[in-house]
């Protein structure tokens, strides 16, 4: 059986995975939000299911937050709360594409009444970072045209960078700016943050408090991920990850569900590049379970990361960089293939018992009665979400 090093074992202890409320409530497709039993109902609920994935895994001590999902009365009595339950609040996420205002953008609307609703939107987000100790506010805008000629494409851009600079300037001093892309959808023609390099630029911009999120979902076919990992790494950039999969397009599944050796190739680049475990390089999930049972969907979601984790940290990097400087095609990619078809389950298992966590984390869930508990419990009720 495969066995860690010691430092390979004390880098996986170290691994923190950021949980998304939203996984926790209900969420759908455009066409149907499916109610499921036992779904949270509110925020509170939210960070006692959150807990326990933290409470099987070891990975997950944080929880972000989705504003106005999430809108309580007092959020230090969230706080409390998720620290009652052994996890901390995260990162803040904005919401400006659930609104009429909205319709034709926000961030970059021609009207300046709507634009500074929306910058005034992400004044609140901060606040609300105030109350709960949160360092990062991860911005994601629905914007864009459906048809050529539809807007001036330049005119938006300018006026996304005067309201992202106005939002840059109330952070406060330990607090910093995430900004998200996506290279369609909602809109068709173009979108105004569609890629990395978009992304790159508008933060450059602003200054060293401001970073770029990549979603692991929100790409083109094709594309090469990791070389985007690697550039914003080696560009000191690289603020979070949004952590899911897809087949098609943005579908927000369970990472590594459509292409494991991606995630295995994106950690490799990570860990290459000085992000693993790094508290600049957030790790998150952004998913939504709407068909899967939700608390062992986010279970099942970071073992995948932890796994690949596990996986890249026993590339041999010495016999791969020998391999590269000689240009020995097959054996480097030979030493790679060797590190991702090692099956580091049970080592994995035998390190979770070592620290008191169970061995099989989502057999333990199953078996703790918790699911059986909730549905019980919680009858009545909505959750505000996607769906709402």
């Amino acid at each position: 059986m495969t066995t860690f090093s010691p430092t390979t074992a004390d880098a996986l202890a170290q691994q923190a995975i950021e949980l998304p409320s939203w996984a926790f409530g209900n969420s759908g497709t455009r066409f149907r939000v499916f109610p499921t039993p036992g779904t949270a109902r509110d925020p509170f609920e939210k960070i006692a299911d959150a807990a326990q994935v933290h409470r099987h895994t070891g990975l997950a001590p944080t929880v972000a937050l989705h504003i106005p999902w999430d809108l309580v009365d007092d959020f230090g009595a969230l706080r409390r709360h998720a620290e009652e339950n052994g996890v901390a609040l995260g990162t803040i996420n904005s919401n400006t594409f659930q609104d009429e205002d909205y319709k034709f953008g926000a961030l970059t609307h021609e009207d300046d009444r709507i634009r500074q609703k929306a910058i005034d939107h992400h004044f609140a987000c901060i606040d609300v970072m105030h109350a709960t100790g949160s360092r990062d506010l991860k911005i994601w805008l629905a914007e864009g045209s459906n048809y050529p000629g539809q807007n001036d494409m330049r005119a938006r851009q300018d006026r996304l960078h005067d309201s992202l600079q106005q939002i840059y300037a109330r952070l406060g001093d330990e607090q910093r700016l995430v900004l998200e892309y996506k290279f369609f959808e909602p809109a068709f023609y173009h979108t105004d943050v569609p890629d990395w390099g978009t992304s790159y630029v508008q933060v450059a911009a602003l200054g060293e408090k401001a970073m770029v999120c990549l979603d692991t979902g929100h790409h083109a076919p094709g594309t090469n991920i990791e070389f985007i990992v690697m550039q914003l790494l080696r560009l000191g950039r690289l603020g979070s990850f949004d952590f899911n999969s897809r087949f098609y397009a943005d579908d927000d599944l369970i990472v590594g569900a459509a292409d494991p050796f991606q995630l295995f190739r994106i950690i490799v680049e990570v860990i290459r590049g000085g992000g693993l475990n790094n508290p600049d390089v957030a790790f998150m999930l952004d998913q939504c379970h709407n068909i899967e049972a939700k608390i062992p969907g986010q279970i099942r979601s970071v073992l995948n990361v932890q796994e690949m984790t596990a996986r890249a940290l026993l590339l041999d990097r010495e016999a791969l960089a020998a391999a590269q400087t000689a240009n020995d095609v097959l054996t480097a990619n030979a030493v790679f293939m060797d590190a991702f078809s090692t099956d580091v389950r049970p080592a994995l298992a035998a390190w979770r018992e070592e620290r008191g966590l169970p061995a099989d984390p989502m057999a333990a869930y199953a078996a703790s009665g918790y699911q059986e508990r909730i549905e019980a419990e919680r009858l009545g009720g909505t959750q505000a979400g996607w769906g709402a």
